[in-house]
């Protein structure tokens, strides 16, 4: 298992498979993984096995390291097209979150006008009122959701918590018609057991769950990299395909990545 870890503040740009040419931005700790889920299929590794660094850069460090990016971006490689908030973990758990969101949006103004800012979140700290209004001040709140069931997400996610799917549809009523879904698609065996969230039972129950979140767009994806749990599958194109089709014909926008 070869896992990767972002050890820049700012990195890229980079080609996204969702989001296009890519300015990262990484919160959590250089040399390790700092994130409050332990995903089967995380590319940074399961939280464990990284370096225990758990110094996260101030925000003065943050803003200093992405104003300098956007102000020094060589044109001739291309427009970025989003300002993207992910990196070796969870991003809402800096402490300084909100902050860095709000003078993250005033140097988008400044340097980059036509880049959104998105943020890659599992959506557990959207309960904190901070948390909650940065992200719906940024252009994508990208929020993932894996199952409709928490069983099927304590195998995927393994979150670190108490997780509750219905404590999660319930806050995100406030994001009705304003975040992004973003769901992994895949099967396979974990130390804990099969995971399939493609099977009928499955799929039926995730599409209630965006019946009643309503998200403004809705990405779905599979297995793109090395993952820590090694007996893991993708989920060809063609399934994904119609796995969107029936949000797409309630008026969904849903983009597909294989």
């Amino acid at each position: 298992m070869s896992t990767i870890l972002f050890n820049e503040i700012v990195f890229g740009p980079i080609k996204s498979r969702r989001l296009g040419i890519s300015l990262g931005v990484n919160l959590l700790p250089l040399h390790g993984k700092w994130c409050n889920f332990d995903c089967v299929y995380c590319e940074c590794g399961f939280n464990k096995d990284g370096v225990q660094d758990r110094v996260l850069p101030t925000k003065q460090q943050v803003m200093q390291a992405l104003e300098s990016k956007l102000a020094n971006h060589d044109s001739t490689i291309g427009k970025i097209d989003t300002v993207t908030f992910s990196g070796n973990g969870e991003p809402t758990l800096h402490p300084d979150f909100h902050e860095i969101i709000f003078k993250t949006l005033e140097l988008r103004d400044l340097y980059a006008k036509e880049a959104k800012v998105s943020v890659l979140t599992n959506g557990s700290r959207i309960g904190d009122p901070k948390v909650a209004e940065a992200l719906l001040k940024v252009d994508n709140a990208i929020i993932k959701i894996d199952s409709a069931f928490e069983e099927s997400v304590k195998l995927i996610d393994r979150p670190l918590f108490n997780y509750s799917t219905d404590k999660i549809v319930k806050e995100l009523e406030l994001f009705r018609g304003k975040f992004v879904l973003q769901t992994m698609f895949l099967r396979g065996n974990t130390p804990d057991g099969v995971i399939d969230n493609t099977v009928k039972e499955e799929v039926e129950a995730w599409y209630n769950l965006v019946l009643k979140t309503g998200p403004r767009e809705v990405m779905i994806y599979t297995i793109d990299r090395e993952t820590p749990v090694t007996d893991l599958q993708k989920v060809l194109v063609g399934e994904l395909e119609l796995i969107a089709l029936p949000l797409r014909a309630r008026g969904y926008k849903v983009t597909v990545s294989g």
